[in-house]
């Protein structure tokens, strides 16, 4: 895939997954948003998978 694709396909999977996610939401609420964040990039599926795509640019 060259750059602007995989730009491309993260954008989708911020806009789809990620954008208004519950989990984040209720996270961020009842620890602080330092914690939602490292859930969401160390234990999330969908962060585990942008890290990967992250790693190919």
């Amino acid at each position: 895939m060259n750059r602007k694709a995989l730009l491309q396909e993260l954008d989708d999977m911020v806009m789809t997954y990620c954008k208004g996610c519950f989990v984040h939401k209720t996270l961020r609420k009842e620890n602080g948003k330092r914690y939602a964040h490292r859930f969401c990039i160390s234990k999330c599926t969908v962060g585990e998978k942008l890290q990967e795509y992250g790693k190919k640019l």
